[in-house]
């Protein structure tokens, strides 16, 4: 297995973990996507990925991407304690339309 160095010019996406698949594709309509394979290490601009031999490279053009695994960050927030708080600073009247929470017991 070889390994490839992906620099980027703006900052990765904050969610971009070790472990995590990367991707690429080079079709506007993302058709075809390409394994990349799995990160190994992550800077502020920099992803480096286990790459097979016989896979071409992503371009510089290419869209990058990328997937968690099956086997993590699969729940939401565990705990025992919520609160949340509204305010409304505005002179004006103002409406909460909507609010929603994923919540479930948890033991873990």
């Amino acid at each position: 297995m070889d390994t490839i160095t992906l620099t980027f010019t703006n900052p990765i996406n904050a969610s971009v973990q070790i472990g995590d698949t990367s991707y690429y594709t080079n079709d506007i309509n993302g058709n075809t996507i390409v394994l990349i394979g799995v990160i190994t290490a992550k800077s502020s601009y920099t992803i480096t990925c286990d790459i097979d031999p016989k896979t071409t490279r992503p371009s510089t053009s290419s869209f990058i991407l990328f997937s968690k695994t099956a086997s993590a960050n699969t729940s939401g927030l565990k705990g025992y304690y919520a609160e949340a708080q509204f305010k409304n600073n505005s002179e004006g009247y103002a409406e909460l339309f909507s609010v929603g929470a994923e919540v479930f017991d948890s033991s873990n």
